[in-house]
């Protein structure tokens, strides 16, 4: 057993122009280079350097930004991230994409060919879609309900893994001289058949350097934490209270101990959306600045898709009504997950709406500090050292400027206090996590004909 302190997980989650939904207004982000591939390199070079474990990238296949109100990059993270891997190393790759509407033998190869081309840094956020947009862009008349969902998901990631795993270690021989360069009895053919899924196999393409792509998941309702317990290697929550963080924290360790796996290789990782600056009065100063830039109308169609109901009647200066959120349940007991974050928010700051608005518009539920580069530092250090978390998704609340000052000036006082890595002590996205390299499930076992 390694004697090591334990340390922290940090992921730059790269929102194109900042997390803050007025970024894109502020004279500090770059609303022109959404499309520009240097400016993603750019990003991933100044994550590296401060030797963070990842980026991260979330996706969906719908417009869901009002791109009246707020711009919407739309290129295709697996794509994206392979070219932010040419331009990197070491930094770890994680893409977010969708057990509804991909298949998976082909999101297998996606993925597969990320890990190789990036000599073992990919990962893949599993999500089920939230959207109801999505369906229509597939063909299909509705978007399929939150059981039905899960229910394909666990098929799906059962399939994906198993292609992943039908080439043995091993299954290279590579001898010139015999004529032999794999060896098929130990290729298997997965024979997967379920209720959503069935894929034959064996996939087309040997085990990665990672043995498969880092397990990355975001949902923290009830089934989605159900879920995150049997699969996920990494977990991305939303947590406005170190109470309610150590709450699923417990509650996610549990039960990944009740699926006969080892918690600590699951990794526990909030977002956390920074507004640093020299001092406290002039990073709140900031985040008022950008608070300001904020369009109303943009916020309440936001909040209103997580509500369910028509919010224009509300007096922006007046308090939020308590009575909109009264289903939304909590941290122990949820369907809803976001909801209950925003719940939390309205029952105890009584905001208006109007500030409720700014509170969201920081990062969609995510928690917002606005402080010092030691203030930060001390929050991060809390939330790892008090039960709440493993490390944090960071969510700049502008880019590039936001991730600049985060890696100049907080990475440093967290290396100083021992907290996390000066350098890298491997090279794929496994070593930095701290997770074992999975052998195949098909090792030792038969080849199946055909």
């Amino acid at each position: 057993m390694s004697s090591a302190p334990r340390q922290l997980s940090l992921n730059a989650f790269i929102y194109p122009s900042g997390h803050h939904e007025a970024a894109w207004r502020h004279p500090a982000s770059s609303p022109d280079r959404l499309y520009d591939v240097k400016y993603y390199q750019e990003i991933g070079r100044t994550a590296e350097a401060a030797k963070l474990d990842a980026v991260f990238f979330a996706d969906g296949p719908a417009l869901r930004v009002n791109v009246k109100h707020n711009a919407a990059s739309g290129l295709e993270p697996i794509t994206l991230l392979t070219a932010i891997a040419t331009a990197t190393t070491h930094l770890g790759l994680i893409a977010t994409a969708s057990t509804t509407y991909y298949e998976p033998y082909n999101l297998a190869r996606l993925f597969s060919t990320l890990d190789h081309l990036s000599g073992g840094r990919a990962g893949w956020n599993i999500v089920t879609t939230a959207t109801d947009q999505a369906a229509a862009n597939f063909g299909l008349e509705r978007h399929p309900d939150h059981e039905e969902r899960y229910a394909r998901a666990r098929e799906f990631v059962d399939a994906v893994v198993a292609l992943w795993d039908s080439w043995e270690d091993d299954a290279i021989v590579l001898d010139p001289a015999a004529g032999i360069y794999a060896d098929p009895d130990r290729i298997h053919r997965i024979d997967f058949e379920g209720e959503h899924v069935r894929v034959r196999g064996p996939f087309n393409a040997p085990r990665t350097p990672q043995g498969h792509p880092v397990l990355v998941q975001a949902g923290a309702s009830n089934e989605g934490r159900a879920f995150a317990g049997r699969y996920a290697e990494a977990i991305f929550t939303a947590h406005q209270q170190l109470s309610d963080a150590q709450t699923f924290y417990r509650d996610i360790k549990r039960q990944a101990a009740e699926f006969g796996r080892n918690p600590e290789h699951v990794k526990i990782l909030p977002g956390l959306s920074p507004f640093i600056a020299d001092t406290e009065a002039a990073a709140k100063a900031l985040e008022r600045e950008f608070n300001e830039l904020t369009v109303p109308e943009y916020g309440l169609h936001q909040l209103e898709n997580l509500v369910g109901t028509s919010l224009r009647h509300l007096p922006l200066d007046e308090p939020v009504p308590t009575a909109l959120f009264e289903q939304a349940g909590d941290v122990t007991d949820n369907t809803r997950s976001r909801l209950q974050v925003i719940a939390g928010i309205v029952r105890r700051e009584r905001p208006t709406v109007r500030g409720l608005l700014h509170r969201l518009a920081g990062a969609r539920g995510h928690r917002v500090f606005a402080g010092t580069p030691e203030q930060v530092a001390d929050t991060i250090e809390e939330w790892f050292t008090q039960g709440a978390a493993d490390g944090f998704n960071v969510m700049p609340p502008y880019y590039p400027g936001g991730l600049e000052v985060f890696a100049e000036q907080v990475v440093p006082i967290l290396q100083r206090r021992g907290l996390f890595r000066t350098e890298y002590s491997g090279t794929t996205l496994r070593d930095h996590f701290g997770l074992p390299r999975p052998e195949s499930q098909f090792a030792g076992r038969p080849a199946l004909a055909g």
